[in-house]
């Protein structure tokens, strides 16, 4: 019962994914820019930590 449930929400989540990126790829290219960003900064924090 759980997993139709995970799935159901899946499929709602990519749906969003796609209709935001067609109606707005200059916001969602941003999104994604955002997204990464955090990434690089966590291993630039951990790099400052090492060195």
């Amino acid at each position: 019962m759980g997993t139709w449930i995970k799935k159901i929400l899946l499929i709602l989540v990519v749906a969003f994914v796609l209709y935001y990126l067609f109606t707005r790829p200059e916001a969602a290219a941003e999104a994604v820019r955002t997204f990464l960003g955090a990434f690089e900064s966590i291993g630039r924090f951990f790099t400052t930590l090492a060195g």
